[in-house]
């Protein structure tokens, strides 16, 4: 066969020609799932109830008698437009639902067979059963002329595929832009990606991964021309012998880049400069080559415009995967024990974060041959943040009542140095050896200047954190069915921290006349981890899972509080001193058995751990070496392909790590100690979850409810001291503490106006004891309460809307009761003139309940206008952002024995004129 026709052949079935290219056409913005009529209200609880609709069912099978799965099934009225959508499952069976079945049609297609038409009896109701419908397999005439149209949407098993074309708006700038017009994949104001309710695993290009769980690096700067499709991985399992045996339930993003993308370095540059604003600016370059063997991506981002272009650091140098095959250690990390206070309100982080940063990125991967590959990143990040807030704090436990005042004006810069090398050694087509290797450098320098009460106080924080980080996997598959993963990792981490504050305002707690103070602290942590895990898939679905493994923990908590007058060393208090060894190994065994019965999963599970516990401090030594077993059951129940529901059952262990563990008082903060228990502890905890899904998250109706509910046996609480100048708090065990959380999302897709919806429901109850001041055992009952909903339309037109609200309600109860409600409100909105010119406006309301009615309310309005100058070459802008030059911003917060009034400092009013150029 010609190789040409034979490649064009192949291309044509992988693309569906056969669908009448007059109803693709048609599919954009519609292909979101059926049930295009049903829509219930879902309060806590979901009531399912249906109009008067007809349900459409039947098997496809082949003229062999094969049943025939992912087939597409349209209804479209007599005006070609389509009105519910789905696909045949596993067995060929297919069921949607209309509200009417006059005139209309069913269309069925499938890769390979002739297409299908049936024209529905308008006589039938309730119920229409089309039995068994057979497809002819379709024969080509190789000299025929092929002409066809891609789908926006194509499903290939457990890959969906997006056309980035189809979804384009014209006013997209990076991925991140892009990925928030197709339908079920969701965005926060973090850059978080998540489809339906699931963050994805990673984002990678052509079927690379750079950045593992550090995506929005590459989210929120890659420019969004070179995408061809966006590609959706269903069940993903990050090691591929895996694929078909794990149960996997995660999701990832592969970016499919255009023909003349490919091999060719290409990129852009963009910059932006105050027009009538002082000194600010803005600057992203990216470069690019993505070719066969080698990929190379170096980016650069420097901005004081409060924009954040890395996301959460900590995900890209310590990603967390729960439960994940091979990732040991995942889990482990060395935490600091002092702040400044930099805690910022929720708000965008562009309208708070005073910045000036600078980013380097430099990621490659390089086929060594046709067995190897190895990928190198690097990363380097500076950042000067100024912080500015105002605070009005009143205590009130009963029984006392003072009120303090801060003023803080502070100061965070921060250097980071990030390198990452993963090699991969395909040994056979069965074995496979991963080598990962991590080291992180961060230094922070914190100033701050807070006049508390009438006290002028200078604080500093010098703090630093070093991490070496190593991982070898080996995986084997020695049947078609079975896997056996060896895995083993060494982390080494230390967090310093040097802390000195100009004031004492603790004086009646020492004897020593002291007017400042000093205090060292390090926790040094050092990890080393082995395990063996076996996954045996059983012929009738069933899987066996066997892990055995043995975890070493050694941390070293040193700290040192010093009293000075002046520069002169007053005293060590005794007390107030650490220098402890806590020394855990975890000898553990776990088996988990998934039984596979019809329509309902049934997951068993037993993990039995062996601990051997050292503590040393100061020249004590104590051995504790408890044995313990978690069991968890679950049970999984998949009512039909519309309604499924999950629920499981644990009863966890878990072992108390060193902050919990010190015995001498630590400064916290500039005015508050805490220490730990002093001795050994494991924490019981019973959790049940019951979750229930309609739908999935492409379909037109999708709705997902969550209940969870958790009773600690025992739990860490605070005996705390609290006067006006300090406080101090001892760590102490408490019996029963209950925790209860509902949460509904609803998702659905309007056709006659082309929009989506989006409603979420939550609440929380919480309940828990302490002490306060000598007080008996006080309860405190927390409630909170979230609703909201979102709006956004889908038009391939002049003008689309994003508009949407939030309440959130807190209340806490103890011996007395306070709440609030609060109110975020926006409205976005994009008019696209032409090709070349468009606007985009963004506004924002913010509602306080429980401030003044003079300065409850808070709004802003950002602009931005874009003019093509040439596409996909020379690109102006003008941006505006906090139009209405809000200055500064005040929430409201409430706590067991605080109610605090807080105001913020904000991004002044700005407008950039800023150019892009790709090259």
């Amino acid at each position: 066969m010609n190789f040409a026709i034979r490649r064009n052949l192949d291309k044509m079935i992988t693309n569906n020609h056969l669908y009448v290219w007059r109803y693709k056409q048609k599919l954009i913005f519609r292909i979101l799932g059926c049930k295009t009529t049903f829509y219930g209200l879902f309060i806590l609880f979901y009531s399912n109830f249906i109009f008067s609709q007809t349900v459409i069912k039947g098997s496809l099978k082949s003229d062999t008698g094969a049943n025939i799965k992912s087939a597409n099934v349209i209804v479209i009225d007599k005006n070609e437009d389509v009105t519910a959508y789905t696909f045949t499952n596993s067995n060929g069976l297919f069921s949607i639902e209309v509200a009417d079945i006059k005139n209309k049609i069913v269309l069925i297609y499938a890769d390979g067979y002739e297409e299908k038409k049936i024209q529905l009896d308008q006589n039938k109701s309730n119920l229409y059963d089309l039995g068994d419908i057979v497809l002819k397999i379709k024969f080509f005439e190789l000299t025929e002329v092929i002409i066809h149209t891609e789908r926006p949407i194509a499903i290939k098993n457990d890959t969906i595929v997006f056309n980035a074309d189809a979804f384009k708006q014209g006013n997209e700038q990076v991925v991140e832009d892009l990925l928030k017009k197709i339908p079920g994949i969701n965005i926060d104001a973090n850059g978080t990606i998540k489809v339906g309710n699931q963050e994805v695993e990673k984002v990678m290009i052509d079927g690379d991964d750079m950045f593992d769980k550090g995506y929005k690096i590459l989210t929120k700067n890659m420019p969004v021309n070179p995408i061809d499709k966006v590609e959706l991985y269903q069940n993903y399992s990050k090691n591929k012998h895996l694929k078909g045996i794990e149960n996997s339930n995660k999701v990832a993003l592969n970016l499919m880049l255009k023909e003349d993308a490919k091999r060719v370095w290409f990129g852009n540059i963009l910059g932006g400069y105050g027009v009538v604003s002082a000194n600010r600016y803005e600057f992203r370059s990216n470069l690019m080559n993505f070719g066969k063997k080698n990929k190379y991506y170096f980016l650069t981002n420097l901005n004081n415009i409060g924009e954040d272009v890395t996301g959460d650091i900590n995900q890209l140098i310590r990603p967390y995967r729960f439960d994940e095959a091979g990732s040991v250690g995942d889990n482990q990390t060395a935490k600091s024990i002092l702040g400044l206070g930099f805690d910022k309100p929720n708000l965008k982080q562009k309208r708070i974060n005073l910045n000036n940063a600078e980013m380097l990125s430099l990621n490659s991967i390089f086929t060594l041959t046709e067995k190897v590959k190895l990928k190198t990143l690097g990363f380097l990040n500076t950042d000067e943040i100024d912080f500015f807030r105002n605070s009005l704090q009143t205590f009130n436990d009963g029984k006392t009542t003072f009120t303090n005042t801060e003023n803080f004006v502070g100061r965070n810069a921060r250097l980071t140095g990030f390198g990452k090398v993963d090699l991969s050694y395909d040994i056979s087509k069965t074995k496979n050896f991963e080598y990962t290797g991590k080291f992180n450098k961060t230094n922070e320098k914190n100033r701050s200047y807070l006049l508390f009460n009438n006290d002028l106080l200078q604080q500093r924080l010098n703090q630093n954190n070093q991490l070496f980080d190593q991982k070898i996997v080996y995986t084997n598959k020695f049947k078609e069915n079975k896997v056996l993963l060896l895995s083993s990792r060494y982390i080494n981490e230390k967090t310093p921290q040097n802390y000195s504050v100009n004031q004492f305002l603790s004086s009646d707690l020492f004897s020593e006349n002291a007017n400042n103070t000093k205090q060292f602290s390090e926790n040094k942590m050092q990890f080393a981890g082995i395990e063996a895990h076996l996954l045996d898939k059983k012929k009738n679905g069933d899987l066996l899972e066997l892990k055995i493994g043995n975890n070493l923990r050694i941390d070293d908590l040193n700290t040192r509080f010093e009293l000075f007058q002046n520069e002169n060393n007053l005293a060590l208090p005794n007390g107030y001193q650490n220098n402890l060894t806590y020394t855990t190994n975890d000898l553990y065994l776990s088996t988990k058995y998934r039984f596979q019965i019809k329509n309902f999963t049934l997951l068993t599970q037993a993990d039995a751990h062996q601990l051997f516990n050292q503590l040393e401090n100061i020249n004590a030594k104590s051995n504790q070496n408890p044995f313990f077993i978690m069991p968890k059951i679950g049970l999984d129940w998949k009512i039909n392909d519309t309604n499924k529901i999950l629920s499981s059952y644990s009863y966890q262990t878990t072992n108390a790590g060193v902050l919990d563990v010190y015995s001498g008082f630590v400064q916290t903060g500039f005015n508050s100690f805490s220490k730990g228990l002093e001795e050994f502890n494991q924490l019981n905890i019973s959790s049940a979850i019951l979750n229930y899904t309609y739908g999935s998250w492409g379909d037109k109706f999708f709705a997902n409810t969550v209940i969870l509910y958790s009773k600690n046996n025992d739990f860490f609480s605070t005996n705390s001291i609290v006067v006006q100048n300090y406080s101090q708090s001892k760590k102490i065990i408490i019996k029963d503490r209950e925790f209860l959380s509902i949460s509904s999302s609803i998702d659905s897709y309007f056709k006659p106006i082309k929009s989506n919806l989006k409603i979420n429901l939550g609440a929380t109850k919480t309940n828990f004891k302490n002490i306060v001041n000598n007080s008996n055992l006080r309860e405190v009952k927390n409630f909170n309460a979230v609703y909201g909903f979102e709006l956004r339309s889908g038009f391939r037109g002049f003008f689309n809307y994003h508009i949407g609200s939030k309440w959130s309600f807190n209340q806490v109860e103890t011996t007395i009761k306070n709440s609030f409600t609060d109110n975020l409100s926006f409205l976005d909105l994009s008019f696209m003139f032409s090709d070349k010119f468009n606007i985009q406006v963004q506004s924002e309301r913010y509602f306080f309940g429980n401030l003044d009615k003079d300065k409850n309310k808070y709004y802003f309005l950002d602009i931005e206008t874009r003019y093509v100058v040439k596409e996909n070459k020379l690109t102006f802008f003008l941006s505006g952002n906090n139009l209405f030059n809000t200055k500064t911003f005040k929430n409201y917060s409430i706590s067991d024995i605080y109610i605090s009034q807080t105001e913020y400092r904000l991004m002044p009013r700005y407008v950039l004129l800023k150019v892009d150029f790709r090259f």
